[in-house]
């Protein structure tokens, strides 16, 4: 129920803008969104590869329905990628492909995608479409199959609590394309997606061991302990090099666990949202484990 109240507060909004022109609200965000604007990620970015722990940014945004906030949100994640490689960082990017305008065309969608992969592949830079509700899980698997094939360094997000995730990560894995593991942060009906969360961890570690043994430098994105400890204890038990994936987590969430890894020779690459539009992602992040909601409300408290 708590979690079904947040996916639904995410997109109220009332409260949306309410938060978005609150000062006091958007003094906390920081603690989990490096900031508006772009420096103020690329300052955070560079604070993190001091600490031994690699990037992912993420400029949040998506669902647009004007063309030219699809092209503006294209040269946004191309200036992204131009200060990656001019700050000399070790960061790559994540896209929502609503945020290109896949709302809007198709093919609009894909004329941004290709502009901005071709970008990347000049500049040597890792992109990862993320997965966004199960209503484009087939466009955006489909999309970045057809275009790995020209852009090796294209990858996409798998979630653990639906039910066809075996089955589109095996097509994935054929291909050889780069996949992060998730559980799932949308709402979704119970036809579609596990209900309950022993279901959802019960898949994940089953796709887990999938693409630890057979991935392309797959990304183990989670903060539960008890799923970091079976993939560790997985690599072990079948000889896999702490070099052949990473573990992801999100900006502001178990810094301590994030260093720790780090030190015991772990990949890690904390995933860092900046940008205005931060309400929605904040608020699926809370409903994603209450356990996040939890540390968000005793630093309220504090």
């Amino acid at each position: 129920m708590l979690r079904d109240t947040l996916l639904y507060l995410s997109q109220h909004d009332g409260l949306r803008n309410f938060a978005l022109s609150n000062r006091t609200a958007r003094n906390f965000s920081h603690r989990f969104v490096a900031g508006e604007q772009l420096s103020d990620s690329i300052e955070v970015t560079r604070t993190l590869n001091q600490q031994g722990l690699s990037v992912a940014l993420d400029h949040l945004g998506e669902n647009v329905t004007d063309e030219h906030e699809a092209r503006a949100a294209t040269e946004d994640y191309i200036r992204a990628l131009e200060c990656i490689k001019e700050s000399g960082l070790e960061a790559n990017i994540s896209i929502k492909l609503t945020a290109l305008g896949l709302d809007i065309a198709q093919e609009l969608c894909e004329e941004n995608l290709r502009r901005l992969l071709s970008e990347a592949a000049r500049l040597g830079i890792f992109v990862c479409i993320d997965m966004e509700s199960s209503a484009y899980t087939e466009r955006t698997i489909d999309l970045t199959l057809r275009l790995h094939r020209e852009f090796a360094q294209v990858g996409t997000v798998i979630q653990a609590y639906l039910y066809r995730s075996k089955d589109d990560l095996e097509r994935l894995l054929q291909e050889g394309v780069r996949v992060r593991l998730v559980k799932g942060a949308y709402k979704e009906p119970p036809d579609l997606a596990f209900p309950q969360k022993a279901e959802v961890d019960a898949n994940y570690v089953r796709l887990m061991g999938m693409l630890l043994a057979r991935g392309n430098f797959p990304a183990i994105a989670t903060h539960d302990e008890a799923m970091i400890t079976a993939a560790c204890r997985f690599a072990r038990d079948h000889g896999i090099s702490r070099d052949a994936f990473e573990f992801q987590m999100l900006y502001g969430i178990r810094r301590d666990l994030q260093e720790r890894l780090a030190r015991e020779g772990y990949h890690v690459r904390v995933y860092v949202p900046y940008g205005s539009q931060w309400y929605p992602y904040l608020m699926r992040r809370l409903a994603e484990r209450p356990a996040n909601l939890m540390f968000v409300l005793s630093n309220l408290w504090r």
